[in-house]
């Protein structure tokens, strides 16, 4: 079977150092390589306050990984996630072929112009 397309977002407890985090974030990207995997994109989007306290928690270090991989990668990654106890949430999930295309025209930047052009035809 083909490998499938993949997002994976982890949510890290806020009390790590920066070091702490590169490290967490450097093993489940091994995880990942380790199964198969071909990494696509990977975005750290920092420290963030969560929708509601988890462990008593109100921040956490968010992180993006895209990529795609056999099936059972997903449940070794999981599986991973699962027994760090730094990471307090995550979620992965299968990309459509829709879901592809946005991806990969938002890394490229163009729906940030997209969204200018329709801003400035609103403003006119």
């Amino acid at each position: 079977m083909a490998n499938r397309n993949y997002e994976t977002v982890f949510v890290l407890t806020p009390v790590l150092n920066d070091a702490q985090v590169q490290e967490t974030i450097e093993k489940f990207t091994q995880v990942l390589k380790e199964n198969g995997a071909d990494l696509l994109n990977t975005e750290n989007w920092g420290l963030r306050k969560l929708a509601y306290p988890i462990q008593k928690k109100s921040t956490g270090y968010y992180y993006l990984v895209e990529f795609t991989a056999p099936a059972g990668a997903i449940d070794v990654l999981e599986l991973a996630y699962r027994r760090d106890e730094r990471v307090i949430r995550f979620l992965t999930t299968v990309l459509d072929k829709h879901a592809v295309a946005y991806n990969e025209r938002r890394r490229k930047g163009e729906l940030n112009s997209q969204k200018a052009k329709q801003t400035e035809a609103v403003a006119q």
